[in-house]
């Protein structure tokens, strides 16, 4: 990327995230975030999702390092030579997924996730799922714990948690992943286009309620969900030489 004259540093609040926030700042200077040639966050992978929501109208890109538990999507913290590495971080662009929830009552919620657009039972019985493709119908019923809907970037998270498959970050490809499928008996889901459009409905919603979640915004009592690419939107995640997310996801799958 282009120098990094103007740096914004953003921490979780965790005390050793703000701590380094703090440190950084000191050494390298500290900018708005609207004013920043890239913004460096400091947390684990939850913070990095929350970061790039909240800047995603901006032209800077994200560069993570690890402050928290989990860093899928950050870098090993340092804080030496941050300028030149920087300067030659590797860019991973991502479009996210837009979700589109109509509950009970008739609201309608809509929202963005950068990993996974999910369906998850919210009472004691199975949910019953109807699955349509580009407005034909694939699935007459799922009876399952849930399903998803996941980019690459996210096929590594709750996707691989589920079985699904680790996508290359490059695949013009989504993966539509079952939970704990019951009928059809062990159903693992689908690799659908990118461009594709996917609509669940939920069958005898009030006798099995159905939550969905995008990124960690949950709406109850769902109906129906349509899940598309959203490619107005353009994530750009920066990432040391080498180890880029096409390499992680490559490396995950001989892990």
């Amino acid at each position: 990327m282009p120098a990094a004259r103007n740096i914004a540093f953003l921490a979780s609040e965790m005390p050793i995230a703000e701590e380094a926030r703090d440190r950084l700042a000191a050494r390298y200077g500290q900018h708005k975030p609207s004013e920043a040639d890239v913004i460096v966050a400091l947390g684990g992978d939850g913070f990095m999702l929350s970061t790039l929501h909240a800047t995603q109208a901006l032209e800077a890109p994200v560069y993570g390092m690890n402050r928290g538990t989990v860093g899928f999507l950050m870098n090993e913290y340092a804080e030496d030579g941050l300028i030149d590495r920087l300067e030659r971080a590797e860019e991973a662009v991502i479009n996210p997924l837009h979700m589109r929830a109509l509950s009970e009552g008739g609201r309608v919620t809509e929202a963005l996730a950068i990993n996974e657009v999910s369906l998850l039972r919210a009472g004691p019985q199975a949910a019953k799922l109807r699955i349509w493709v580009d407005g034909k119908l694939r699935m007459e019923e799922l009876v399952c714990d849930g399903a998803l809907v996941s980019t690459p970037a996210g096929s590594t998270a709750y996707n691989y948690s589920a079985h699904g498959p680790i996508l290359p970050i490059d695949a013009d490809v989504l993966a539509l992943t079952a939970m704990a499928a019951f009928r059809p008996r062990r159903w693992r889901g689908a690799l659908l286009p990118k461009g594709a459009v996917v609509r669940f409905e939920v069958m005898d919603h009030l006798k099995r309620p159905v939550m969905a979640d995008a990124d960690s915004r949950s709406v109850a009592n769902v109906i129906s969900v349509e899940i598309r690419s959203e490619p107005s939107v353009a994530h750009r995640i920066l990432f040391d030489p080498g180890h880029g997310l096409e390499e992680r996801l490559i490396k995950e799958q001989f892990s």
